[in-house]
């Protein structure tokens, strides 16, 4: 039985690791501004083709690693990772994070210390990490207040380090039972394709609000850097409040109906995006929060559906859909900085991304056509991540616990 501090420390991990994970798209009017970092739009983009490439490794290795070495030196190397990038981001020499190792572990750890409220529990962390996920531009907009914005990396590596202290003397044992199935050697059913384009196309409208938000207040709508800060907490914090939301309701709005309005709710965020000009700032915070709960189950979802519907690759399917979500991601923020820099205007991207979204929300009703529902309240998920929390996968790197890097 984990003790006390043992559950504590996870959820505190899963608050700071929200901090970090959205560190770099809060401070992106930082990294463009001539008098700091001077990045061009596709410099910024490019910045994270590293978290990109290493999160999707590690989504699809993350499991046997955890086999190999233990879970708990797998959370701790992802811990050490961040602070890496927290440093590297400090001496001003690279920008790039990985925070793609430690965050899957702890929902791993979350359920086996809490068997008797795994759903609670898992609610409860991932609630933390969405809190942090909103932190991070509060922050960024108060230490740029302050005069100093690199007050935030600086706090970041202070409490990474607190953790991954008091975390080396603590057991942090995952024991689970036996091991849940693997695919087989014919490799991934034909339907698998639908989950990973779905995961692809969330991935990029994801990303398209997670990290060019705040680029598209300034530039587009004449927003203050504090204004650009609060537009990306909102859509973070409403990415954490729908996937509550959607779980507490599901006896009235089924997962299935979620799952199909959402998509169309994005629809309309871009479209609205695409048509605002200066000097409609405020405007802007609202569609932006309102494009976080459109975000919001989607993710969650998908694995959820997915583990339902092919259960003979269920134990690699979060996973495999979480590297295809990172593939959206890295589409969308390194590709849509060379499409800027060519004079496409960021709002016209957004408008062109309701496309996407359109998509997405056709794939949904092929998605859903052959299997029953699996509950949403069972299987709640941060934004960086989606996350299961079923106790039934006793691996302890059972893709199935897996999480995506931001959210």
């Amino acid at each position: 039985m984990a003790s006390r501090t043992e559950r504590s420390i996870i959820n505190a991990a899963g608050l700071v690791q929200g901090i970090v994970l959205v560190t770099f798209p809060a401070a992106s009017t930082i990294f463009t501004d001539k008098s700091e970092y001077g990045l061009s739009s596709t410099q910024y983009g490019d910045m994270f083709l590293p978290q990109v490439a290493l999160a999707i490794t590690a989504s699809l290795l993350g499991a046997g690693l955890a086999r190999r070495i233990s879970n708990k030196r797998v959370y701790l190397l992802g811990l050490a990772c961040s602070i890496t990038s927290m440093v590297l981001l400090l001496a001003s020499t690279l920008v790039k994070s990985n925070q793609a190792a430690a965050y899957p572990l702890l929902n791993t750890y979350t359920s086996v210390f809490n068997p008797g409220s795994v759903d609670r529990s898992v609610l409860t962390l991932n609630a933390l990490l969405g809190l942090g996920t909103a932190l991070a531009p509060v922050l960024v907009a108060i230490f740029v207040g302050l005069g100093f914005w690199w007050g935030l990396p600086i706090l970041s590596t202070v409490l990474l380090a607190g953790l991954l202290l008091v975390s080396v003397r603590l057991p942090l044992r995952a024991e689970t039972g036996p091991s849940a199935r693997a695919p087989g050697r014919h490799g991934l059913p034909a339907r698998f394709w639908l989950y990973a384009a779905f995961a692809v196309c969330y991935g990029i409208c994801e990303t398209m609000n997670g990290n060019w938000s705040g680029l598209d207040m300034t530039s587009g709508l004449g927003a203050s850097a504090t204004q650009a800060s609060l537009a990306l907490a909102a859509f973070w914090a409403m990415v954490t409040v729908g996937r509550v939301l959607f779980a507490a309701i599901g006896r009235w709005l089924s997962e299935r109906a979620t799952y199909h309005i959402l998509p169309f709710v994005l629809v309309g965020t871009f479209l609205l995006t695409g048509v605002l000009t200066r000097p409609h700032a405020a405007a802007g915070i609202v569609v932006f929060a309102l494009a976080g709960l459109g975000c919001s189950a989607l993710l969650p979802l998908t694995i959820s559906f997915g583990e339902e519907d092919l259960t003979a690759i269920s134990a690699a399917m979060a996973g495999a859909v979480i590297a295809f979500y990172q593939l959206g991601y890295g589409i969308a923020a390194f590709g849509v900085g060379p499409l800027h820099d060519a004079d496409t205007s960021l709002s016209a991207i957004f408008g062109y991304t309701a496309i996407i979204a359109a998509a997405m929300g056709l794939l949904s009703f092929f998605v859903t056509r052959r299997h029953a529902p699996a509950g949403l309240a069972a299987r709640p998920d941060s934004s960086l991540p989606a996350t299961t929390s079923r106790p039934s996968s006793s691996d302890p790197g059972d893709p199935r616990n897996e999480s995506s890097p931001r959210g």
